[in-house]
Protein backbone atom coordinates (compact mmCIF):
# COMPACT_ATOMS: atom_id res chain seq x y z
CA UNK A 1 0.00 0.00 0.00
CA UNK A 2 1.34 3.41 -0.97
CA UNK A 3 2.01 5.79 1.87
CA UNK A 4 0.24 9.13 2.10
CA UNK A 5 2.48 12.02 1.16
CA UNK A 6 3.11 14.31 4.12
CA UNK A 7 1.74 17.81 3.69
CA UNK A 8 1.15 20.96 5.69
CA UNK A 9 -2.32 21.95 6.87
CA UNK A 10 -4.10 24.36 4.54
CA UNK A 11 -3.13 27.99 5.06
CA UNK A 12 0.01 27.25 7.06
CA UNK A 13 3.63 27.96 6.22
CA UNK A 14 6.76 25.94 6.79
CA UNK A 15 8.06 28.68 9.10
CA UNK A 16 5.03 28.11 11.36
CA UNK A 17 6.68 24.86 12.46
CA UNK A 18 10.24 26.01 13.13
CA UNK A 19 11.26 25.40 16.73
CA UNK A 20 14.23 24.28 18.80
CA UNK A 21 13.31 20.60 18.70
CA UNK A 22 14.52 18.95 21.90
CA UNK A 23 14.57 22.33 23.68
CA UNK A 24 11.03 23.37 22.75
CA UNK A 25 9.53 22.14 26.02
CA UNK A 26 11.60 24.74 27.88
CA UNK A 27 10.87 27.55 25.37
CA UNK A 28 7.36 26.72 24.09
CA UNK A 29 5.82 28.50 21.13
CA UNK A 30 2.76 29.70 23.05
CA UNK A 31 4.96 31.59 25.53
CA UNK A 32 6.82 33.22 22.64
CA UNK A 33 3.55 34.27 20.99
CA UNK A 34 2.36 35.74 24.31
CA UNK A 35 5.43 37.97 24.78
CA UNK A 36 5.36 39.02 21.12
CA UNK A 37 1.75 40.10 21.54
CA UNK A 38 2.51 41.86 24.83
CA UNK A 39 5.38 43.82 23.27
CA UNK A 40 3.58 44.56 19.98
CA UNK A 41 6.18 42.59 17.99
CA UNK A 42 3.96 39.80 16.61
CA UNK A 43 4.22 39.65 12.80
CA UNK A 44 1.14 41.10 11.12
CA UNK A 45 2.10 40.08 7.59
CA UNK A 46 3.88 37.15 6.02
CA UNK A 47 7.66 37.40 6.01
CA UNK A 48 10.53 35.04 5.33
CA UNK A 49 11.46 35.48 8.99
CA UNK A 50 8.34 36.04 11.13
CA UNK A 51 8.90 37.26 14.69
CA UNK A 52 8.55 33.87 16.44
CA UNK A 53 11.15 32.37 14.08
CA UNK A 54 13.56 35.20 14.91
CA UNK A 55 13.17 34.44 18.62
CA UNK A 56 14.13 30.80 18.05
CA UNK A 57 16.88 31.94 15.71
CA UNK A 58 18.44 34.22 18.36
CA UNK A 59 18.48 31.32 20.82
CA UNK A 60 20.04 29.10 18.14
CA UNK A 61 22.77 31.71 17.62
CA UNK A 62 23.87 31.01 21.20
CA UNK A 63 24.14 27.29 20.41
CA UNK A 64 26.28 27.87 17.33
CA UNK A 65 28.42 30.90 18.17
CA UNK A 66 31.18 29.85 15.79
CA UNK A 67 28.85 29.51 12.78
CA UNK A 68 27.78 32.27 10.41
CA UNK A 69 24.35 33.91 10.61
CA UNK A 70 23.09 32.10 7.50
CA UNK A 71 24.52 28.75 8.58
CA UNK A 72 22.56 28.93 11.86
CA UNK A 73 19.37 29.68 9.92
CA UNK A 74 20.04 26.69 7.64
CA UNK A 75 20.39 24.55 10.76
CA UNK A 76 16.89 25.58 11.91
CA UNK A 77 15.41 24.75 8.51
CA UNK A 78 17.10 21.40 7.94
CA UNK A 79 14.66 19.58 10.20
CA UNK A 80 11.85 20.45 7.77
CA UNK A 81 13.44 18.94 4.65
CA UNK A 82 11.12 15.92 4.63
CA UNK A 83 8.06 18.21 4.26
CA UNK A 84 9.18 19.61 0.94
CA UNK A 85 8.77 18.14 -2.51
CA UNK A 86 11.76 17.75 -4.82
CA UNK A 87 10.99 21.03 -6.59
CA UNK A 88 10.35 23.05 -3.43
CA UNK A 89 12.92 25.31 -1.80
CA UNK A 90 12.96 27.49 1.28
CA UNK A 91 14.51 30.89 0.88
CA UNK A 92 17.45 31.41 3.25
CA UNK A 93 17.55 35.09 4.14
CA UNK A 94 20.86 36.88 3.64
CA UNK A 95 22.88 38.58 6.36
CA UNK A 96 21.11 41.89 5.71
CA UNK A 97 17.65 40.31 5.89
CA UNK A 98 18.54 38.54 9.12
CA UNK A 99 19.87 41.77 10.63
CA UNK A 100 16.69 43.63 9.65
CA UNK A 101 14.52 40.89 11.17
CA UNK A 102 16.49 40.97 14.43
CA UNK A 103 16.29 44.77 14.53
CA UNK A 104 12.51 44.67 14.04
CA UNK A 105 12.24 42.25 16.95
CA UNK A 106 14.55 44.14 19.33
CA UNK A 107 15.60 42.91 22.76
CA UNK A 108 12.46 43.43 24.83
CA UNK A 109 10.62 40.23 23.78
CA UNK A 110 13.72 38.16 24.62
CA UNK A 111 14.10 39.94 27.98
CA UNK A 112 10.47 39.37 28.86
CA UNK A 113 10.58 35.74 27.70
CA UNK A 114 13.66 35.11 29.85
CA UNK A 115 12.00 36.78 32.82
CA UNK A 116 8.89 34.62 32.47
CA UNK A 117 10.35 31.17 31.83
CA UNK A 118 13.84 31.19 33.40
CA UNK A 119 13.06 30.40 37.02
CA UNK A 120 13.99 27.78 39.60
CA UNK A 121 12.85 24.33 38.51
CA UNK A 122 14.15 22.08 41.29
CA UNK A 123 11.58 19.75 42.83
CA UNK A 124 11.62 18.43 46.38
CA UNK A 125 13.21 15.26 45.03
CA UNK A 126 15.90 17.13 43.07
CA UNK A 127 19.21 16.29 44.70
CA UNK A 128 21.15 19.28 46.01
CA UNK A 129 18.36 21.82 45.42
CA UNK A 130 17.26 22.26 49.03
CA UNK A 131 18.62 22.81 52.53
CA UNK A 132 16.01 21.92 55.11
CA UNK A 133 12.93 23.87 53.96
CA UNK A 134 14.78 26.38 51.78
CA UNK A 135 15.66 26.37 48.11
CA UNK A 136 19.38 27.11 47.75
CA UNK A 137 20.32 30.00 45.47
CA UNK A 138 23.45 32.12 44.94
CA UNK A 139 24.10 35.71 43.84
CA UNK A 140 27.03 36.83 41.69
CA UNK A 141 28.03 38.69 38.54
CA UNK A 142 30.39 38.57 35.58
CA UNK A 143 31.23 40.26 32.26
CA UNK A 144 31.13 39.38 28.55
CA UNK A 145 33.13 40.92 25.70
CA UNK A 146 31.07 42.45 22.88
CA UNK A 147 31.88 43.50 19.33
CA UNK A 148 34.18 46.52 19.06
CA UNK A 149 31.94 49.14 17.46
CA UNK A 150 31.50 52.84 18.22
CA UNK A 151 27.90 52.23 19.35
CA UNK A 152 28.84 49.38 21.67
CA UNK A 153 31.71 51.32 23.21
CA UNK A 154 29.38 54.23 23.91
CA UNK A 155 26.68 52.00 25.45
CA UNK A 156 28.80 49.53 27.41
CA UNK A 157 32.24 51.11 27.81
CA UNK A 158 35.66 49.50 27.97
CA UNK A 159 37.17 48.13 31.19
CA UNK A 160 40.47 49.60 32.25
CA UNK A 161 43.61 47.54 31.67
CA UNK A 162 47.22 47.70 32.81
CA UNK A 163 48.10 49.49 29.58
CA UNK A 164 45.26 51.80 28.66
CA UNK A 165 41.94 50.07 28.03
CA UNK A 166 40.68 46.62 27.06
CA UNK A 167 40.60 45.46 23.43
CA UNK A 168 36.82 44.98 23.54
CA UNK A 169 33.92 46.77 25.21
CA UNK A 170 32.18 44.71 27.86
CA UNK A 171 28.73 44.29 29.32
CA UNK A 172 28.29 43.46 32.99
CA UNK A 173 25.54 41.26 34.39
CA UNK A 174 24.43 39.99 37.78
CA UNK A 175 22.21 36.96 38.28
CA UNK A 176 20.76 34.52 40.75
CA UNK A 177 21.51 30.82 40.44
CA UNK A 178 19.51 27.83 41.65
CA UNK A 179 22.35 25.81 43.17
CA UNK A 180 20.84 22.37 42.69
CA UNK A 181 20.02 22.70 38.98
CA UNK A 182 22.50 25.44 37.91
CA UNK A 183 19.63 27.44 36.40
CA UNK A 184 20.30 31.19 36.12
CA UNK A 185 17.36 33.54 36.75
CA UNK A 186 16.59 37.17 37.51
CA UNK A 187 19.57 38.51 35.52
CA UNK A 188 20.18 42.23 34.99
CA UNK A 189 22.61 43.63 32.42
CA UNK A 190 24.30 47.01 31.82
CA UNK A 191 27.64 48.51 30.82
CA UNK A 192 30.90 47.53 32.48
CA UNK A 193 31.01 50.90 34.26
CA UNK A 194 27.97 49.90 36.34
CA UNK A 195 28.96 48.00 39.48
CA UNK A 196 27.72 44.55 40.44
CA UNK A 197 26.35 46.10 43.63
CA UNK A 198 24.18 48.48 41.63
CA UNK A 199 22.80 45.70 39.43
CA UNK A 200 22.24 43.44 42.44
CA UNK A 201 19.73 45.92 43.88
CA UNK A 202 17.28 44.89 41.17
CA UNK A 203 18.34 41.23 41.10
CA UNK A 204 17.59 40.53 44.79
CA UNK A 205 13.95 41.52 44.27
CA UNK A 206 13.65 38.12 42.57
CA UNK A 207 14.20 36.32 45.89
CA UNK A 208 11.20 34.69 47.60
CA UNK A 209 10.51 33.50 51.17
CA UNK A 210 11.25 29.87 50.24
CA UNK A 211 14.84 30.70 49.26
CA UNK A 212 18.15 30.74 51.11
CA UNK A 213 20.60 33.00 49.25
CA UNK A 214 24.40 32.75 49.42
CA UNK A 215 26.63 35.65 48.36
CA UNK A 216 30.29 36.70 48.49
CA UNK A 217 31.76 39.35 50.78
CA UNK A 218 31.78 42.07 48.11
CA UNK A 219 27.97 42.22 48.00
CA UNK A 220 27.23 43.15 51.59
CA UNK A 221 25.90 46.64 52.27
CA UNK A 222 23.15 47.77 54.62
CA UNK A 223 21.01 48.85 51.67
CA UNK A 224 21.37 45.65 49.66
CA UNK A 225 20.94 43.43 52.73
CA UNK A 226 17.74 45.30 53.64
CA UNK A 227 16.37 44.95 50.09
CA UNK A 228 17.09 41.23 50.10
CA UNK A 229 15.61 40.55 53.54
CA UNK A 230 12.47 42.53 52.62
CA UNK A 231 11.61 39.71 50.18
CA UNK A 232 11.31 37.26 53.09
CA UNK A 233 14.28 35.19 51.89
CA UNK A 234 16.93 33.83 54.24
CA UNK A 235 20.48 35.05 53.60
CA UNK A 236 23.93 33.64 54.32
CA UNK A 237 26.47 36.14 53.03
CA UNK A 238 30.16 36.35 53.63
CA UNK A 239 31.45 39.71 54.91
CA UNK A 240 34.91 41.17 55.36
CA UNK A 241 36.57 39.91 58.51
CA UNK A 242 37.32 43.48 59.64
CA UNK A 243 33.64 44.45 59.55
CA UNK A 244 32.75 45.91 62.94
CA UNK A 245 30.37 43.41 64.56
CA UNK A 246 30.35 43.26 68.35
CA UNK A 247 29.14 40.15 70.15
CA UNK A 248 25.80 40.92 71.82
CA UNK A 249 24.95 37.33 72.74
CA UNK A 250 26.99 34.15 72.31
CA UNK A 251 24.89 31.20 71.14
CA UNK A 252 25.26 27.50 71.88
CA UNK A 253 26.73 26.59 68.48
CA UNK A 254 29.51 29.22 68.71
CA UNK A 255 27.77 31.83 66.55
CA UNK A 256 26.69 35.12 68.09
CA UNK A 257 24.05 37.78 67.73
CA UNK A 258 25.18 41.22 66.61
CA UNK A 259 24.00 44.31 64.75
CA UNK A 260 25.24 46.23 61.71
CA UNK A 261 24.71 49.93 61.22
CA UNK A 262 24.31 51.96 58.01
CA UNK A 263 26.91 54.57 58.99
CA UNK A 264 29.28 55.88 61.65
CA UNK A 265 26.66 58.12 63.26
CA UNK A 266 24.25 55.20 63.66
CA UNK A 267 27.07 53.11 65.12
CA UNK A 268 27.87 55.71 67.76
CA UNK A 269 24.25 56.19 68.77
CA UNK A 270 23.23 52.55 68.19
CA UNK A 271 20.35 53.57 65.90
CA UNK A 272 18.89 51.84 62.84
CA UNK A 273 20.72 48.65 63.71
CA UNK A 274 20.27 45.60 61.47
CA UNK A 275 20.10 42.41 63.56
CA UNK A 276 22.52 39.72 62.39
CA UNK A 277 23.78 36.36 63.48
CA UNK A 278 27.53 36.03 62.90
CA UNK A 279 29.44 32.83 62.17
CA UNK A 280 33.25 32.98 62.38
CA UNK A 281 35.16 29.87 61.37
CA UNK A 282 38.51 28.57 60.14
CA UNK A 283 39.49 25.89 57.64
CA UNK A 284 42.26 24.03 59.43
CA UNK A 285 44.55 21.88 57.33
CA UNK A 286 43.33 23.44 54.04
CA UNK A 287 46.21 24.84 51.94
CA UNK A 288 46.00 28.59 51.22
CA UNK A 289 42.96 29.00 53.48
CA UNK A 290 42.43 32.46 54.95
CA UNK A 291 42.94 32.89 58.71
CA UNK A 292 39.25 33.67 59.32
CA UNK A 293 35.99 33.39 57.40
CA UNK A 294 32.99 35.42 58.54
CA UNK A 295 29.38 34.80 57.52
CA UNK A 296 26.29 36.78 58.52
CA UNK A 297 22.75 35.50 58.35
CA UNK A 298 19.20 36.52 59.20
CA UNK A 299 18.49 32.99 60.49
CA UNK A 300 18.76 34.03 64.10
CA UNK A 301 18.54 30.73 66.00
CA UNK A 302 20.85 27.69 65.83
CA UNK A 303 17.86 25.34 66.01
CA UNK A 304 16.73 26.55 62.57
CA UNK A 305 20.20 26.20 61.04
CA UNK A 306 23.34 25.31 63.07
CA UNK A 307 26.49 27.34 62.39
CA UNK A 308 28.44 24.29 61.24
CA UNK A 309 25.82 23.45 58.60
CA UNK A 310 25.70 27.01 57.26
CA UNK A 311 29.49 27.14 57.04
CA UNK A 312 29.39 23.87 55.09
CA UNK A 313 26.74 25.29 52.74
CA UNK A 314 28.70 28.41 51.82
CA UNK A 315 31.23 26.78 49.42
CA UNK A 316 28.24 25.84 47.24
CA UNK A 317 28.17 29.49 46.23
CA UNK A 318 31.12 28.81 43.95
CA UNK A 319 28.82 26.76 41.70
CA UNK A 320 27.80 30.00 40.02
CA UNK A 321 31.39 30.50 38.84
CA UNK A 322 31.14 27.11 37.11
CA UNK A 323 27.94 28.24 35.39
CA UNK A 324 29.55 31.46 34.18
CA UNK A 325 32.27 29.26 32.68
CA UNK A 326 29.53 27.24 30.93
CA UNK A 327 28.26 30.46 29.34
CA UNK A 328 31.66 31.82 28.36
CA UNK A 329 33.50 28.65 27.33
CA UNK A 330 31.05 25.92 26.34
CA UNK A 331 28.21 27.98 24.80
CA UNK A 332 29.87 31.18 23.63
CA UNK A 333 33.30 29.63 23.14
CA UNK A 334 36.67 30.70 24.51
CA UNK A 335 37.96 34.03 23.13
CA UNK A 336 34.72 34.62 21.17
CA UNK A 337 32.88 37.91 21.63
CA UNK A 338 29.15 38.54 21.27
CA UNK A 339 28.90 39.29 17.58
CA UNK A 340 26.12 41.93 17.48
CA UNK A 341 27.19 45.37 16.30
CA UNK A 342 24.56 47.53 18.06
CA UNK A 343 23.67 47.77 21.78
CA UNK A 344 20.06 46.69 21.22
CA UNK A 345 21.12 43.54 19.40
CA UNK A 346 23.87 42.89 21.98
CA UNK A 347 21.18 42.80 24.66
CA UNK A 348 19.03 40.59 22.45
CA UNK A 349 21.95 38.21 21.94
CA UNK A 350 22.71 38.18 25.68
CA UNK A 351 19.12 37.21 26.54
CA UNK A 352 19.24 34.54 23.83
CA UNK A 353 22.41 33.14 25.41
CA UNK A 354 20.72 32.88 28.82
CA UNK A 355 17.61 31.32 27.25
CA UNK A 356 19.74 28.68 25.53
CA UNK A 357 21.52 27.93 28.81
CA UNK A 358 18.20 27.65 30.65
CA UNK A 359 16.76 25.31 28.02
CA UNK A 360 19.79 23.01 28.20
CA UNK A 361 19.78 23.00 31.98
CA UNK A 362 16.03 22.21 31.99
CA UNK A 363 16.69 19.23 29.74
CA UNK A 364 19.50 18.08 32.05
CA UNK A 365 17.21 18.38 35.06
CA UNK A 366 14.59 16.18 33.43
CA UNK A 367 17.23 13.58 32.61
CA UNK A 368 18.64 13.62 36.15
CA UNK A 369 15.22 13.09 37.75
CA UNK A 370 15.12 9.61 36.26
CA UNK A 371 18.48 8.68 37.78
CA UNK A 372 20.32 8.91 41.08
CA UNK A 373 22.45 11.83 39.88
CA UNK A 374 22.20 15.46 40.95
CA UNK A 375 21.49 17.73 37.92
CA UNK A 376 24.59 19.81 38.67
CA UNK A 377 26.72 16.65 38.31
CA UNK A 378 25.51 15.91 34.76
CA UNK A 379 28.05 16.93 32.10
CA UNK A 380 27.05 20.28 30.61
CA UNK A 381 29.55 19.86 27.76
CA UNK A 382 28.00 16.53 26.78
CA UNK A 383 24.49 18.02 26.92
CA UNK A 384 25.52 20.88 24.62
CA UNK A 385 27.03 18.44 22.14
CA UNK A 386 23.85 16.33 22.12
CA UNK A 387 21.62 19.36 21.57
CA UNK A 388 23.80 20.68 18.75
CA UNK A 389 23.87 17.27 17.09
CA UNK A 390 20.12 16.66 17.35
CA UNK A 391 18.77 20.14 16.66
CA UNK A 392 18.92 19.98 12.83
CA UNK A 393 17.07 16.63 12.85
CA UNK A 394 14.03 17.70 14.83
CA UNK A 395 10.94 19.46 13.51
CA UNK A 396 8.20 20.41 15.95
CA UNK A 397 5.55 18.52 14.00
CA UNK A 398 4.62 14.83 13.92
CA UNK A 399 3.86 12.89 10.69
CA UNK A 400 0.15 13.79 11.00
CA UNK A 401 1.02 17.35 10.09
CA UNK A 402 -0.36 18.77 13.32
CA UNK A 403 1.63 20.99 15.64
CA UNK A 404 2.95 19.47 18.82
CA UNK A 405 1.53 20.78 22.03
CA UNK A 406 4.40 22.18 24.07
CA UNK A 407 4.50 21.46 27.77
CA UNK A 408 6.42 23.09 30.58
CA UNK A 409 9.19 21.32 32.37
CA UNK A 410 8.13 19.44 35.53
Amino acid sequence: MARTVASLPAGSRVTDYISLGVLSSAIPRDRIDAVLTATGKKSLRQRDLPAHVVVYYVVALALFMQSSYREVLRCLLEGLDWLRGPAETIHIAGKSGISQARTRLGSEPLRLLLQEIAMPIGLKRTRGAWYRTWRLVSLDGSTLDVADTVENVKAFGRPSASRGSSAHPQLRFVSLLENGTHVLFGARVDGCGVSEMALAKDVVTGLTPEMLCLADRYFYSSELWSKATATGAKLVWRVRKNMRLECLERLADGSYRSAAYPGENDWRHKTNGIPLRVIDYQLKGVPDAEPLYRLVTNIMTPSEAPAEELAALYPGRWGIETVFDELKTHLRGARIVLRSKTPELVRQEFYGLLLAHFAIRSLMHQAALGSDIAPRDVSFIHAVHVVRRKLPRWAAIPPSGKKKTSSRHP
